[in-house]
């Protein structure tokens, strides 16, 4: 015998018939669950396969499953989605599929061509193109759903807001401090002198021809009327200018027409003006520090001198 004692594993004592039941029992059950698991998995997706057949029915009964390329063009493009509609319920109607409604038109038509060596038949367009092609490119029409010029977003520059101080560059103002009162849709600026001060009335202005400077009145208590729009500053065309026009093109030269008066101010516009320079100078009056240096500076005139250089200036 070898000097290392033999290693024995203790006997495991036989489990009584109690404990013998209970492991069977547990096992059983254990047993039982996984095959009530697998059964439930199975049933969903047979739920599940049964549920994508239908849907599958259902799609191919809405769309059918070779189209033509002439239905996939009108199925597709945006403008003809209607007339596909349309087709649907003509074939529904019919009990037909979609694809024998629309019937395609012949490009060609066989024409019989006299003469032995002519070869007795030729095709012939249906649809003939022009004989003549512009010599300038005719301008093109504009698509459905496109925004035209006259609505589409305007922009404007950083710093225009009510009640910023600004410098018309042109017309007949050009030099005078201006005080903007609201953007308008059209994309042009509703500027006030005051009328007061400067003698600039309510009118509008583009963007381009002004400078935006750093002084701002507060408008918080500003109420400038609704109807100060587009609209508002349209110019009226006279009977006179009519008359004037039809003259031009070989009308009756002996015809009376009212004398063209201008377009001189309405009374409705003059009340306007009163209205809305009150509220400014209110404004410059109770809520500007220095009132006497703003209304002086409004009512001064912009203009450059030697060694002045508007790209170095701070407005």
């Amino acid at each position: 015998m070898s000097g290392k004692a033999a290693t024995t594993k203790p006997k495991v004592p036989p489990k009584p018939a109690a404990a013998k039941k209970a492991a069977e029992k547990k096992s059983s059950d254990k047993k039982s669950l996984t095959s009530l698991l697998k059964q439930a998995r199975k049933a969903k997706v047979a739920k599940y396969q049964e549920y994508k057949k239908k849907r599958a029915a259902v799609k191919s009964a809405k769309r059918p499953k070779q189209v033509t390329p002439a239905l996939k063009k009108i199925i597709v493009h945006k403008r003809t989605k209607p007339l596909y509609v349309k087709l649907k319920k003509l074939a529904k109607n019919r009990g037909v599929p979609v694809d024998s409604v629309l019937v395609e038109k012949p490009k060609f038509v066989v024409k019989k061509v006299g003469g032995g060596q002519n070869g007795g038949e030729r095709k012939v367009l249906v649809k003939k193109g022009p004989r003549f092609y512009p010599t300038e490119t005719r301008p093109k029409r504009s698509k459905t759903g496109q925004v035209t010029h006259k609505n589409h977003p305007r922009r404007f520059k950083k710093g225009l807001e009510p009640g910023r101080v600004l410098i018309i560059l042109a017309g007949k103002h050009r030099g005078k401090r201006v005080v903007l009162l609201k953007t308008l849709k059209s994309g042009l600026l509703l500027v006030n002198g005051p009328f007061k001060l400067n003698g600039c009335p309510l009118k509008r202005m583009h963007q381009k021809f002004v400078i935006v400077t750093r002084t701002k009145i507060p408008f918080d208590g500003v109420k400038i009327p609704k109807h100060l729009n587009d609209k508002y500053f349209k110019s009226k065309k006279s009977i006179s200018s009519k008359n004037s026009k039809k003259t031009k093109q070989g009308g009756n030269i002996f015809a009376k027409g009212k004398k063209d008066a201008g377009n001189k101010p309405s009374r409705v516009r003059g009340e306007d003006q009163q209205q809305v320079d009150k509220q400014v100078l209110k404004a410059i009056k109770e809520k500007m520090g220095d009132k006497k240096t703003i209304l002086a500076y409004l009512g001064s005139f912009f203009y450059l001198r030697n060694h002045m250089y508007p790209h170095q200036m701070k407005f």
